[in-house]
């Protein structure tokens, strides 16, 4: 069975970084173009970046743009999040999935669009 499991979250001060990781078994991650999404207390899920399969090009939300990079590793089929400057409202539960064949990681990011999907990490930002 494929399987995709984030790691990284934690509870961080305002100003701080968390390195999420999103590790997969039982597929190449490599054919697939990658999105984080979050969902924060009482909000829906949100696109946070996505990264494209072949190319590597990337796309970040406003939100996040500056602070955030996110990066691929195809020898450890792994892929990240880099958090920097955390601030209180990225608070969420960050998941990472994979976008299904035939569809564009770009400005839209639709959760109906992605197919494996991981448990999620607790990413809390708090003084």
């Amino acid at each position: 069975q494929v399987q995709v499991v984030e790691s990284g979250g934690g509870l961080v001060q305002p100003g701080g970084s968390l390195r999420l990781s999103c590790a997969a078994s039982g597929f190449t991650l490599d054919y697939y173009a990658i999105g984080w999404f979050r969902q924060a207390p009482g909000k829906e899920r949100e696109g946070v970046s996505c990264i494209s399969s072949s190319i590597g090009s990337t796309y970040y939300t406003d939100s996040v743009k500056g602070r955030f990079t996110i990066s691929r590793d195809n020898v450890k089929n792994t892929a990240y999040l880099q958090m920097n400057s955390l601030k209180p409202e990225d608070t969420a539960v960050y998941y990472c999935a994979t976008l299904r064949p035939g569809l564009r990681c770009g400005a839209t990011m639709t959760a109906g669009d992605y197919g494996y999907w991981g448990q999620g990490t607790q990413v809390t930002v708090s003084s």
